[in-house]
């Protein structure tokens, strides 16, 4: 009786090596001289006239008691340069093609408004414009990346913009600038022709926006890289009409815009998510890799020096907006989902930096994936935010190649990888690692082999929570944040990490 209790336990341990040794994911990250730099343009962000984006959210007025620097918010532009925010795209979005910049000019009692039909059918009273959200960056440190108006606008319209904002010498437009306050030119390098021209920048025909394209920009002159107003999500024919009709001189950048929605009728709460809904936005999420993958080859066939960028300049969770709110202001809490979503993202878009330079969350502050939340005085910061400041160190770093089969998630009988990962080194020579565990139930066992890579000590810093729906209140603004990671140990040049259950990691080695 006691030899056969033995046995089996011999037995069950043996099994349980060997279902270990399956369970373990290779993954085998190397050097290479011609892998290319993660531009850090990848990083960006996006802020429309929509919601409380700008005015609470940004902007509260030189007037206001929160502390500000001519009307921007201190608290959110620390939280920002925190980041290290790279660039910013403004006004929109769809409010970007009913936008006059001319109207966001010169004294603020003068600005005549509008009614912001896209976004709740608000007011809008022009004083936040040109002058206050190119300070505001300048601010920042982030580059302007600004969205021009094609769809209600004028050629002539646009190129006055460009002669505002960067012309140094004698003209109508920066005689105007100066006259306005500002005698130095911003020389804002991005500029998009139109948004989404294909629904709300006018619902063009992509041999229309083609010929569009090419008018606005043989009158755009300067030193600009030009964005066109790319695809939604797998309409291949778009890139394909664009690339194959606009010269490749006259294109600086192609965009393209995806939202992991579950079903745009019925997009589900932001919170009180079930298992099955969270296994639907990701894999919404993971699509991102088809849709990146096949977008590139589509420029590549025109582009094979891949010159021309890929501006993923609108992405992230779209959920119903919280109970209470305005339907037309997209607020939406922000959980450990999205997290999950927002580190499986970016490891995408980092292994695609031959041809992603720049991709802008949707969006900043206060409007569905934000990363800093406000409510009057108070402000917190999303578990969003916490991922993009633990990823910012991929930033104008090298590429590290990696190859791996990653293990399954499974949910009724449905698949997704479990494990989205991405390796860089820095100009310091440290490297690092950023690992997702999609899996809303089930730890992933990792090995790398790191004597290639010249490591020796390996810290980290994960970003977890007892449950998926969890998130930062204003009532527990710190209920989420990273804290130093330890489920790894180092043996033999083999780094052993074991990844909880929907958790963002990144490891540095040195």
């Amino acid at each position: 009786m006691k030899k056969s209790a033995l046995l089996l336990l011999l037995l069950t341990f043996c099994n349980q090596i060997i279902f270990a040794q399956k369970e373990t994911t290779i993954l085998s990250i190397k050097s290479n001289v011609n892998a290319p730099t993660i531009n850090k343009n990848i990083y960006g962000h996006f802020a429309e006239h929509l919601g409380r984006s700008i005015y609470g959210g940004f902007f509260v007025g030189d007037t206001s008691k929160i502390p500000n620097t001519n009307g921007v918010r201190n608290d959110v532009v620390a939280a920002l340069k925190a980041l290290k925010i790279p660039n910013l795209r403004w006004p929109g979005g769809c409010f970007a093609d009913t936008y006059h910049w001319k109207d966001g000019i010169g004294s603020k009692e003068n600005r005549p408004t509008i009614v912001n039909q896209w976004w709740g059918g608000v007011t809008e009273d022009n004083s936040f414009g040109t002058h206050d959200f190119l300070n505001m960056c300048e601010l920042l440190g982030a580059e302007p990346y600004l969205s021009g108006n094609i769809g209600s606008g004028t050629v002539q319209e646009m190129a006055d913009w460009v002669q505002y904002a960067n012309f140094a010498s004698k003209s109508p437009m920066s005689d105007l600038r100066k006259k306005n306050g500002r005698n130095e030119p911003w020389k804002v390098k991005f500029w998009g022709i139109g948004n989404e021209a294909w629904g709300c920048g006018g619902n063009m025909k992509a041999e229309y926006y083609a010929d569009e394209y090419r008018k606005y920009s043989t009158f755009l002159s300067g030193n600009i890289t030009k964005i066109a107003s790319g695809a939604s999500s797998d309409d291949y024919n778009w890139t394909e009409t664009l690339m194959k009709n606009i010269p490749n001189q006259m294109l600086g950048g192609v965009a393209l815009h995806h939202y992991s929605v579950i079903d745009w009728n019925q997009k589900g709460d932001a919170v009180d998510f079930t298992e099955g809904q969270y296994f639907a936005t990701m894999r919404e999420a993971l699509k991102m890799e088809e849709l990146v993958t096949k977008h590139s080859a589509i420029m590549d066939r025109y582009d094979p020096e891949k010159k021309i960028d890929l501006v993923v300049d609108e992405w992230g969770g779209w959920y119903d907006v919280e109970k209470g709110s305005n339907p037309g202001f997209l607020f939406q809490q922000n959980t450990m989902r999205d997290a999950v979503l927002a580190g499986a993202t970016l490891n995408i878009f980092n292994n695609h930096a031959e041809r992603v330079r720049m991709a802008n969350l949707a969006q900043c502050v206060n409007v569905l994936q934000a990363v800093i939340l406000t409510d009057n005085a108070k402000m917190i910061l999303t578990p969003t935010y916490y991922v993009m400041k633990m990823y910012n160190v991929h930033q104008e770093a090298k590429l590290l190649p990696l190859t791996f089969d990653s293990p399954l998630y499974t949910y009724n009988g449905e698949t997704l990888p479990a494990l989205l990962a991405s390796a860089s080194k820095d100009k310091n020579g440290l490297v690092h690692i950023s690992l997702v565990n999609v899996d809303a139930k089930k730890e992933n066992k990792v090995e790398i082999d790191i004597k290639e890579l010249g490591i020796k000590n390996v810290s980290g810093n994960i970003l977890t929570s007892p449950k998926l729906q969890d998130f930062n209140s204003f009532d527990n603004p710190t209920k989420i944040q990273p804290i130093v990671f330890k489920g790894f140990n180092v043996k033999k040049d083999k780094l052993t990490i074991i990844i909880p259950p929907f958790s963002v990691i990144m490891l540095e080695g040195k």
